[in-house]
């Protein structure tokens, strides 16, 4: 849906947020209860454990989807885009810089459990296959084939990323509409079965199940109900993609769609109390409450939904890992763009690796009900990192430091308890998303915290002011003795207050080998706070052959630095700011810009790690953010200028002696030339 619409909702913007937004979390249903009945297995009065447990759920969902997300954080959009670096990037200050720290420790937490959502959702999908007949086929009961039919399905999905999905992306939302019907639906009929689950909608039961001795598993069994809202999230940062307006109309009805199947499965547990091996069967409830002569069809849908909301969990990943390399907190990944639809793009290092871990967990946990143990609990993390940063928006938008605090307590001690709760699963596989998280995070620690430290060490009397060779910048561009570099000479740098610049880009003009070109032009790039800004600034400071732009590229905005370059220098030729520009040899005999070749003039920094008195802290950061930089993306790729005149260039890196000393001459050789003569 496009941008000028997001302030409005249609029918049809609906149906798209119901494919796109609720796919992680309209999956829930399937491994929920599931995850709850497990936890039953000592329960004596199971109907007052099953009331209790689904009154969770719907408590759970109404304070956290539903207030704390849809209602609360949908307000704190940045210019139409969710998630949790949007909103760090709305509340961020610089006099608070803490914020950084759970805008990171939040993206690392969301990214590892986004990798168990493809590999949980499609394993527990197919398991509903199992001993089903379709037509003369019976699907063997069989663990090993589910994990080969599992192993594929997410194959073809990874693989097929690269293409895009405008087009199949049309049949999400149908498709998530028949899913959340039949859900629906058949949870309703089976509440029937035992309307005394309708007590399930008094918080009463949910508190009490907490403490009742029938719940042997005591708080730890929230652990399992975190499960129903582990899309919660999700939600938020897809917002962008669909508009709050079409969230806020659709969630009433997914949710709605969502509590008659809990409870429709909640009823048929208390229905089938009688069945002895009901809490050792390996049954799920989700497909029991399912006629036989529906069951085939329900497998499909939930493969099908499984499916969907494994793409849109990819689909986040690339815009969250997107909007981290644009705030500078991951390195530089290459992305793709399929096609010119708003919010596709590929990145390739991020499709294989979630792919690869993906089929690691599949293969290692091997059943649904093995991940379900390790599933939700790095999501929590993530959840109270966006609970700390709606306190500073609600702090910033509202100036009202109670209704702040109040939000942060309430909110925070609730996902605390989630927490505690989820850490019960750290022995039974949630190590394994910590492990992910904490991998993730490092490397946005390293990433930069590493640049910071390089920085500082080599920061001092490290900046010079353009101002003060301006002069010598205006002669060179006239000196006929020196022979022409090129026309316009490009540098992009970050130009501070009082156009101070680091050392290295004079150095790299005026030193041993004077760079002479008609035009200099400095670009300071600078992230926008709006998504999709595409905006510059022109200084020309009183000269008409220096430039310096500040090009405001939103961090949704793909940066083609040489384009945008080219439609600048034209426009200023026509307002008369810079001279024409005539190549004698040239394509375009009509243009008035010649040729731009760009400067990447980047200082050697492995010299820092052969300082005497560098802290083991700092040299062990800066080799890992040197080591990193090595393995990613080259900065004339990412800004667009692959196929433009770029020149790699080294310069000294310049550091200011920690202590002065004078050598001392203790012994002198020299004498007279003409005596030696003599």
């Amino acid at each position: 849906m496009l941008k000028e619409n997001q302030s409005k909702w249609s029918s049809a913007g609906a149906l798209i947020a119901i494919g796109i937004v609720f796919g992680d979390i309209g999956t829930s249903p399937l491994y929920t209860m599931n995850s709850i009945l497990n936890s039953a297995k000592s329960a004596h009065n199971l109907d007052t454990f099953v009331i209790g447990s689904v009154s969770l759920v719907f408590w759970t969902l109404m304070l956290i989807t539903t207030i704390k997300y849809v209602i609360i954080a949908l307000q704190a959009d940045n210019h139409g885009e969710g998630g949790i670096f949007a909103l760090y990037s709305r509340v961020k200050k610089p006099n608070k810089k803490w914020l950084l720290l759970p805008a990171l420790i939040g993206g690392a937490a969301l990214l590892a459990d986004g990798t168990l959502t493809p590999a949980v959702t499609v394993t527990t999908a197919i398991e509903g296959l199992k001993g089903q007949g379709i037509g003369e086929f019976i699907f063997p009961n069989n663990q090993t084939i589910v994990l080969f039919v599992v192993t594929v399905i997410l194959l073809i999905v990874f693989t097929f990323q690269k293409a895009g999905t405008k087009k199949i992306g049309k049949i999400f939302g149908p498709v998530m509409l028949i899913w959340f019907l039949f859900i629906g639906f058949f949870g309703l009929i089976n509440i029937f079965s035992d309307l005394s689950i309708l007590k399930a909608l008094s918080p009463t039961y949910a508190i009490a199940v907490l403490f009742s001795p029938e719940n042997k598993t005591g708080v730890f069994i929230l652990g399992s109900v975190f499960l129903a809202t582990t899309g919660a999230e999700a939600l938020y940062s897809d917002m962008g993609h669909v508009g709050k307006h079409n969230i806020y109309v659709s969630w009433i009805f997914v949710y709605s769609m969502l509590i008659l199947n809990y409870m429709g499965q909640g009823a048929w547990i208390m229905s089938h109390t009688n069945q002895e091996n009901l809490l050792r069967q390996s049954s799920n409830p989700f497909f029991e409450i399912l006629p036989s002569g529906w069951r085939i069809f329900g497998v499909v849908m939930a493969a099908l939904a499984a499916i969907i909301a494994s793409q849109a969990l990819i689909s986040g990943a690339y815009t969250l890992v997107s909007e981290a390399i644009n705030l500078k907190v991951i390195p530089r990944l290459r992305t793709f763009y399929p096609s010119d639809a708003r919010g596709q793009m590929y990145i390739g290092t991020v499709n294989w690796l979630l792919c690869v871990i993906g089929l690691i967990i599949v293969w290692t946990f091997q059943t649904s009900h093995n991940m379900e143990a390790a599933y939700g609990l790095s999501i929590t993390i993530t959840m109270l990192m966006t609970t700390l940063l709606l306190y500073q928006f609600i702090k910033q938008t509202m100036k009202n430091k109670f209704m702040a605090g109040m939000f942060v307590v309430i909110f925070g001690m609730i996902e605390a308890v989630f927490l505690i709760a989820s850490l019960g699963k750290f022995l039974h596989g949630g190590y394994a998303t910590l492990i992910i998280m904490i991998a993730v995070l490092s490397i946005m620690m390293i990433w930069y915290y590493g640049n910071k430290r390089r920085e500082a060490i080599s920061q001092q009397n490290d900046y010079l002011s353009l101002k003060d060779y301006r002069k010598q910048l205006i002669n060179l561009s006239k000196d006929s003795e020196e022979p022409i570099f090129a026309s316009n000479l490009v540098y992009i740098v970050n130009v501070h207050q009082n156009y101070m610049l680091k050392r290295n880009i004079i150095y790299s003009i005026l030193g041993s080998k004077p760079k002479r070109a008609e035009t200099y032009w400095l670009v300071t790039i600078r992230s926008s706070n709006d998504p999709y800004e595409k905006s510059y600034s022109v200084d020309m400071l009183g000269t008409n052959n220096i430039v310096h732009v500040t090009l405001n590229i939103g961090f949704k905005v793909e940066p083609q630095v040489n384009m945008y370059m080219k439609q600048i220098a034209n426009n200023l030729v026509r307002q008369n700011i810079i001279k024409p520009q005539f190549p004698k040899y040239t394509l375009n005999k009509r243009g008035t810009v010649g040729e731009f070749k760009y400067i990447m003039a980047s200082q050697n920094y492995e010299d820092l790690l052969n300082l005497p008195d560098i802290r083991s802290w700092d040299r062990l950061i800066i080799s890992g953010r040197l080591w990193l930089q090595s393995h990613t993306v080259k900065p004339s790729s990412f800004y667009g200028l692959e196929s433009s005149d770029v020149l790699e260039e080294t310069v000294p890196l310049f550091i200011k002696n920690s202590s002065k000393s004078k050598i001392k001459l203790i012994q002198n050789e020299i004498k007279n030339v003409v005596n030696a003569e003599e």
